[in-house]
């Protein structure tokens, strides 16, 4: 029987499978031993990832599947991508990732489909070609338009003479304007710039950082951050990256070593968690916290002024900040933080949640900001563009710098491989110690026994799925209900009833997913 078991396995390709599963697991940094209930959002994020890639499908979905990966994980995921044998159809805003991937590029502009057969340099080259023929066709017919305007408002002898058919196109050319939909803005970003900071920003002697009982995250790292430098964090997911900025911040001090702050320093910091924001406030209140004007860069303006350039129309400025997508309060907090004086800029993830041309403003901000910045980021092309100069951690506590950005660093012998291994060894439980005497190899766990569902639970479960679907899609009608310019000129009484129905659903959505991931396991 035993047999029979073995040929059927090898013959399901099931030793590869488990060798698969090993792998996805390893390199995405999973912890095998822990449930689903245990993880939060973003480890859960990873979990489903795995699961899409080890069932090696015809076609493979994937909704920004680099959101919460280091580099380390990006790149093994870019490779196992590369070599998979489906189709696979994907969302990101990583530069990087679809420039090493894609051999097609779908865009939705303006509810039009575009649809480009090449990598996404080449689309750059098309799009930026189609933009400037799109300009110079609206030109012309807006000046056909403006002549023909003129023409109907001529004097009595011209309407004597009027030609009916003219006036129709007219008509149709007046229609056809009124339904042009312009190519969505930019962001325009600007810093207001404090006072020039010492020439020696921060100078770090010999330090070293653990936790009361734990190895060093920073082991004997010293460096000296001198005024204009731009400085990247790079490394595996918990080695230490958000750590250090502490360190360099003094919200930490180091368990032995110094660090020490120059002079006139103005710090403004770009928190990855969001903590900054209140979500019963509105953006308005969020930036501007009561006040109807703001300092930038020396010149009163209005909030409402300055929050147009972050994207934010009056009407979205006025939404309290938990009805905000993703994108928006990520511009919010980039709007939050560059309103306040600073000349060290300290960015923990800041292009999470960014769409592309938010992104490569806010590299051209950064290339011309005066003062010093400190960002930990696993956005290659974001650290390429931006960076003089990286801190890798390296493992076991030892942080090396290295001059440039991402490709310099690969260039000088790194590897994206020595990125995703320290969470791996982090995330699992310390094994139990071997009985003294005794070969590990004969201490063995008995494994589980998996429990099997009652029948009511099993309907239960697949009936979770359809629930989730459901309530995910009444999340989305009215979050585009909210996002309209003409909600707020409702009553408050009516716009409240919404965002209370909205976070209604959002928590029924948290308790099913949680549902579901409990009954899974």
């Amino acid at each position: 029987k035993l047999m029979h078991v073995q040929q059927e396995l090898e013959a399901k390709d099931g030793w590869r499978l488990q060798q698969l599963v090993d792998s996805t697991l390893s390199r995405l940094q999973l912890p095998a031993d822990k449930t689903l209930a245990e993880l939060s959002g973003g480890w859960r994020r990873r979990v489903l990832l795995a699961q899409a890639l080890v069932s090696e499908p015809d076609l493979l979905l994937l909704d920004e599947p680099t959101n919460h990966l280091d580099i380390g994980a990006i790149a093994w995921l870019e490779e196992a991508l590369t070599g998979f044998n489906g189709a696979v159809l994907f969302i990101t805003h990583d530069r990087a990732f679809l420039q090493n991937l894609a051999t097609r590029i779908l865009e939705l502009d303006r509810g039009h489909m575009i649809d480009w057969n090449g990598d996404y340099a080449s689309f750059l080259v098309h799009k930026e070609q189609q933009l400037a023929a799109e300009e110079t066709a609206n030109a012309l017919f807006d000046k056909k338009l403006a002549q023909e305007e003129v023409w109907i408002r001529q004097g009595i002898k011209a309407r004597r003479t009027r030609n009916e058919g003219r006036v129709r196109a007219l008509k149709a050319l007046r229609a056809e304007r009124s339904e042009r939909r312009e190519h969505q803005g930019k962001a325009n970003i600007q810093v207001e710039a404090a006072e020039k900071s010492g020439k020696q920003v921060i100078v770090v002697e010999h330090a070293s950082f653990a936790h009361p009982g734990g190895e060093p995250l920073i082991r004997d790292f010293s460096m000296v951050l001198q005024r204009g430098d731009r400085i990247g964090l790079l490394g595996a997911n918990g080695t230490g990256k958000t750590t250090l900025l502490k360190l360099l911040l003094g919200d930490l001090q180091p368990t032995s070593g110094t660090v020490e702050a120059g002079t006139r320093l103005e710090v403004a910091y770009f928190d990855q968690l969001r903590h900054k924001l209140e979500l019963e406030k509105t953006v308005i209140d969020n930036v501007a916290e009561g006040r109807d004007f703001i300092t930038i860069d020396g010149q009163n303006r209005h909030v409402l002024s300055y929050l147009g350039d972050f994207l934010f129309s009056p009407q979205r400025a006025r939404t309290p900040v938990k009805a905000l997508s993703g994108g928006e309060r990520a511009r919010l907090l980039l709007a939050k933080l560059f309103s306040k004086p600073a000349n060290l800029l300290v960015l923990d993830e800041p292009t999470n949640d960014l769409d592309v041309e938010t992104l490569e403003l806010l590299e051209e901000v950064l290339l011309g900001f005066q003062g010093t910045v400190l960002m930990v980021s696993h956005d290659r092309a974001f650290l390429d563009n931006v960076v003089t100069s990286t801190l890798v951690f390296e493992g076991n506590g030892v942080v090396r710098e290295y001059v440039g950005g991402y490709q310099d660093w690969l260039r000088q012998g790194g590897s994206p491989r020595l990125l995703g291994v320290a969470e791996a060894k982090e995330a699992k439980e310390p094994k139990a110690e071997t009985p003294k005497g005794k070969p590990a190899s004969a201490v063995v766990e008995p494994a589980p026994a998996k429990k099997k569902l009652s029948y009511k639970v099993q309907r239960e479960l697949e009936a979770l799925p359809g629930k989730i679907d459901a309530v995910e899609k009444n999340i989305a009608a009215l979050q585009t209900e909210i996002a309209q310019p003409t909600f707020y000129q409702q009553t408050a009484e009516r716009t409240g009833e919404t965002i209370a129905r909205l976070e209604a659903l959002q928590k029924e959505l948290d308790e099913l997913l949680e549902r579901w991931a409990e009954l899974e396991d």
